[in-house]
């Protein structure tokens, strides 16, 4: 078996691989590049050793069974035997379900969500999007510090359970999607700058130096990210990435990492004759990044839309603190700006920032697909001090008017895992360092950062106990209980409508026509025939919808049509989906 590696520092390189040890030469068609051959078969451990240092996993590991400071092993792509043939499943149209292997299920590993997965196909949701499974230092984790960027979290199952996961998922109909992490790395188990300048001083980030993307050696790197991402893709047989945080990229170069990255993405998906797709979590709001390379744009398919979420946050909630402020000053007028032009920062002040924000998006040319909306996500979710979800403040019935304005908006809705059925559960941010120093640091960090906001710091959550991970772990006998039979059973129908009415996937942004009242905190908007309303407040509201007849399709509360005036009577914290016609 052919081994190699990048290491262009090194004046010697030694590949270690179950018991034999032997010198890599350099390759003269690669410079930096060293390689040579071994006796090896999957599941073969093997290192690297540079000039006569300690031994080091591979840079392009596919596997690390004893974590990320342990032996790589070999990984045979071909072994595994797919038993669904998949056509793929496009993003136009989709229902998005953002999954944590680790607190999806107690076992906290794929085989276990996989077994869960017939839940998600009843549901309606179309696909799985799976936070990152880079192997990591401990059990237990969020999963944004992981490292070996071509490997799979041993505690998860490895390799061969994600591509068991794939497969059931498939089988079942359902896309799956996988965040992945290029901006950063570890830090613990990171060996990546042993091996060559992975990373640069030109840039920094806020975990340090940043990826090296534009500064000498950025060829080699590029190449990397870009090799495991489309690994993911082609061996896994992933339908679709999350870019994690992609305005951490530093790239002045004339042609930037993510044009490489979409045009390569494209060039697979004609290979594999399947659709495939590039989601960007960015708080740029920068049309650019989801406007097509012919016209001069990155090429992304879609990004995270936090201004939808906080605007809704905003009137969910009242809470006005931080990024909030702006949205706060009148929530739902931010709704529906969000919901009739995409951003809602588009080159307006933002006093969070302390200056001006955004660029307008052209709602013609973009189609209402690249957006996705959501009024929950992991980082909304666990980055508040203990980890509660909207269920954990508000009444089944808002709980229903934020359902019901995610899966009916123009955008790609998203659900975070346990939303569907108002789970009881928090999701806290939790840790397993393995390092003693850094374990303290992330404790510290974590009540430094809550503590001049009010919160004692017996009151924020230690990361490193793992009675935190423990907390958020769903409770699958919820489901049978009230509320939560309910609002699943509000979710589904939902959902159910999406599939029947044209109108509610229509990717013309345009088209959404809203009508609000601020003060009797309603909301309503009209997609082609497809009318939703929703009242906020404890009040019954009577709400305008024009002459037209309308029936009604979906109620939280029972609703009576419109009569000749055309007013809907929608009670308290309540939502409605009507057709008109």
């Amino acid at each position: 078996m052919q081994f190699e590696v990048w290491a262009p520092q090194a004046d010697r390189v030694t590949l270690h691989c179950d018991d034999t040890t032997r010198a890599l030469e350099r390759d003269p068609g690669r410079e930096g590049w060293w390689r040579g051959e071994a006796e090896a078969r999957d599941g073969t451990r093997y290192g690297f050793a540079l000039d006569d240092g300690p031994v080091l996993p591979d840079p392009r590991s596919r596997r690390q069974p004893d974590g990320p400071d342990g032996l790589s092993a070999v990984v045979d792509q071909g072994r595994y035997e797919w038993r669904v043939e998949w056509a793929g499943r496009p993003l136009p149209g989709a229902v998005l379900y953002e999954l944590h292997v680790g607190t999806y299920t107690p076992e906290g590993t794929l085989d276990a969500a996989a077994e869960r997965l017939g839940h998600l196909a009843e549901l309606g949701v179309t696909h799985v999007e799976l936070m990152p499974l880079c192997p990591f230092p401990g059990r237990h984790g969020w999963g944004y510090e992981g490292v070996s960027l071509w490997a799979v979290h041993e505690p998860y199952g490895g390799p061969e359970a994600l591509k068991r996961f794939v497969d059931r998922a498939h089988d079942l109909g359902l896309g799956v999607v996988l965040d992945v992490v290029h901006n950063h790395l570890g830090p613990s188990g990171n060996y990546l700058p042993a091996f060559g300048p992975y990373f640069t001083d030109t840039h920094h980030t806020p975990w340090g130096s940043a990826v090296n993307l534009d500064a000498p050696g950025s060829d080699e790197v590029r190449a990397y990210l870009l090799g495991s991402a489309l690994s993911w893709l082609r061996d896994h047989r992933i339908d679709g990435l999350r870019l994690d945080a992609v305005h951490a990229l530093a790239d002045t170069r004339a042609l930037h990492f993510l044009e490489e990255l979409s045009t390569a993405v494209d060039a697979l998906a004609v290979d594999l004759g399947r659709p495939l797709f590039l989601i960007a979590e960015t708080d740029l709001n920068d049309p650019r990044l989801i406007t097509s390379r012919a016209e001069g744009g990155l090429g992304l398919h879609a990004q995270w839309n936090d201004d939808f979420h906080h605007s809704l946050h905003t009137a969910l909630t009242g809470e006005s603190q931080g990024y909030y402020a702006d949205f706060a000053r009148a929530p739902l007028a931010a709704v529906a700006k969000t919901l009739t032009g995409g951003y809602f920062h588009d080159n307006t002040w933002s006093s969070f920032r302390g200056r001006h924000h955004g660029r307008p998006l052209d709602r013609v040319r973009v189609a209402a697909h690249r957006l996705l909306g959501y009024s929950q996500t992991h980082d909304q979710v666990g980055n508040r001090a203990q980890g509660d979800r909207l269920s954990a403040g508000l009444s089944p019935g808002l709980l229903a008017c934020a359902a019901a304005l995610t899966l009916t908006a123009p955008f790609t809705p998203m659900l975070f895992m346990g939303e569907e059925w108002a789970a009881g559960t928090p999701w806290q941010f939790f840790t397993d360092h393995t390092d003693p120093e850094l374990a303290d640091a992330v404790r510290r960090g974590r009540r430094r950062e809550f503590t001049p906001h009010g919160w004692a710091e017996e009151d924020v959550p230690d990361p490193q106990d793992p009675a935190t991970r423990d907390r958020s772990v769903l409770d699958w006998s919820e489901l049978d209980d009230e509320p939560h039979a309910r609002v699943l059973a509000w979710y589904r129908r939902l959902l159910a409508l999406r599939r029947e009415q044209p109108d509610l996937t229509d990717p013309d942004l345009a088209d959404t026509k809203v009508a609000y009242d601020e003060g009797e905190r309603w909301l309503a908007f009209r997609r082609g025939d497809v009318r939703v309303a929703v009242n906020l407040a404890k009040e019954p509201a009577a709400i305008p919808l024009g002459p037209r007849q309308a029936r009604v399709l979906a109620a939280w509360e029972p609703v009576e049509a419109p009569g000749a005036d055309g007013v809907l009577n929608v009670p308290g914290e309540s939502a409605v989906v009507l057709l008109q016609g």
